[in-house]
């Protein structure tokens, strides 16, 4: 006897921007936004400085060190 052959489900992710359910595949070029205005609207947020990574602080100005020691 012989077990039926099952295809996966495709991964269904939401869309950071709208929360439209986007299916990871290939048929979904923009993945994981669901269209280009929701990448878009997503680049602006990051190029706005809206969006960050947290990490540690930028260091290059506040401690006094210079990259020029006047040479």
């Amino acid at each position: 006897m012989s077990t039926p052959t099952t295809t996966p489900s495709p991964t269904v992710v939401k869309c950071p921007t709208c929360q439209t359910p986007v299916v990871w595949n290939d048929t979904s070029p923009y993945r994981p936004f669901c269209c280009k205005r929701c990448q878009l609207i997503d680049l602006g947020e990051w190029a706005e400085e809206e969006k960050a990574i947290p990490g540690a602080p930028d260091m290059s100005d506040s401690d006094g060190w210079s990259e020029d020691m006047g040479y």
